[in-house]
């Protein structure tokens, strides 16, 4: 997937709109909590302003829904924009309209503007022409550096590429490297991990890497309904009953296509769903009936540590846990510090992984932490998303 790079357009001069995603977390006060996202953009920001492009950032930030919902402002980020960058980030009062437009043709080479909330317009998701166009009209070059919304046909990802030339950010560039080389040549042997709560949230993911990988770990709340799937009495675990004959399948066909698929053998079971509940690590046989699986066991945490110490491409998305509370966080830690230990090319996405890395202070050892969760999911998968698709080839 050769897509062309804002190295291979020529900036200078020209007002330049970039689609970032800084959807990021904040307290009640409106205070930022987490700024990865918006320190992810820098490296294209600056290239930007270093040659000369007056700048126009897109975002969005929580769900408005169509309505501007004052909570959702992305006034605060414009402020710790402006202290990353070290210079003043012009915030505009909307993203469309005359004002706007004004503020945006006023810019100068190597200023800033941040549009507010594009989700104020329902007509952002609905990828409708007349936003689409009104959005591309403030600049001449569009450019994607938003990887966690390339999923979605939205007007500031894949309908503003319809009235201008659009090319990919250094952000994005680096996700569609990581992942398409995981994906189409990955270094072997290629261990995925998928945890998180259900199978039906990754059914496509499992399926698509059945045919890639040499191993497969499951963990979380979807190892319980392979456990289940196994015959074994799963208490109150979480488990999808419509889901069993499905885990049977993704079994047989990991066993004819040669794949190792490695479930728990242990698991932590907890006499209920809170922090400070009593627990205990039983076999699979032993699990009671007013019990629920929360945590993968030692045994399962050290044999999938086993397998990754081999490992040269590592895929790891979702918690092998509810890693929110300590007691049940063991497994989803040791996988972290498996994946940091390994000299394998180390790919994490998720918004849950990326926590348990932060947590245990090791995300500085991953080769790449993907910005999108959903979007990587896609990828993963094998699907051709709309923002990546719509970029200028090369």
């Amino acid at each position: 997937m050769e897509k062309k790079s804002l190295r291979d357009v020529a900036v200078s001069g020209k007002r330049v709109f970039i689609r970032v995603d800084y959807n990021v977390p904040m307290d009640k006060a409106g205070n930022i909590t987490n700024d990865t996202r918006i320190r992810a953009t820098l490296p294209t920001l600056k290239y930007l302003l270093e040659n000369n492009a007056a700048v126009i950032i897109g975002s969005h930030l929580g769900r408005p829904k169509g309505q501007k919902v004052p909570e959702y402002t992305l006034a605060p980020i414009a402020k710790r924009l402006s202290e990353l960058l070290g210079q003043e980030v012009k915030f505009a009062p909307d993203c469309i309209g005359p004002v706007v437009t004004e503020m945006a043709q006023s810019l100068q080479a190597g200023q800033v503007l941040l549009l507010e909330n594009l989700r104020y317009y329902k007509e952002e998701e609905k990828n409708d022409a007349k936003f689409s166009s009104e959005l591309a009209g403030l600049a001449e070059i569009a450019i994607n550096d938003a990887f966690g919304v390339s999923h979605r046909a939205h007007a500031s990802v894949e309908g503003i590429t319809k009235f201008i030339p659009a090319v990919a950010g250094f952000l994005m560039e680096k996700e569609i490297s990581f992942l398409g080389k995981a994906v189409s040549n990955p270094a072997r042997p290629f261990v995925a991990i998928i945890g998180g709560a259900k199978v039906s949230d990754k059914i496509g993911v499992i399926d698509n890497l059945l045919s890639k990988v040499d191993t497969l770990i499951i963990g979380g709340g979807m190892a319980n309904t392979f456990i289940a799937a196994q015959g074994y009495q799963t208490g109150k675990s979480l488990i999808e009953g419509d889901k069993l004959e499905l885990a049977r399948e993704l079994m047989d066909k990991a066993k004819t296509t040669g794949v190792k698929l490695l479930l728990p053998t242990d698991v932590v079971i907890a006499d209920q769903f809170a922090a400070d509940a009593q627990h205990k690590t039983v076999g699979l046989d032993a699990i009671e009936a007013d019990w629920m699986a929360l945590d993968i066991g030692p045994a399962t945490a050290a044999k999938y540590a086993a397998a990754l110490k081999t490992a040269q491409t590592v895929v790891w998305n979702g918690p092998m846990g509810v890693f929110e509370f300590d007691a049940f966080a063991k497994g989803t830690e040791a996988v972290a510090q498996a994946v940091a230990a390994s000299s394998a090319i180390s790919i994490v996405g998720g918004g849950d992984s990326i926590a348990a890395l932060e947590k245990t202070g090791l995300a500085e050892q991953i080769s790449h932490i993907s910005t999108g969760g959903g979007a990587s999911l896609e990828f993963l998968e094998g699907k051709v998303l709309p923002g990546i698709a719509a970029l200028a080839d090369k």
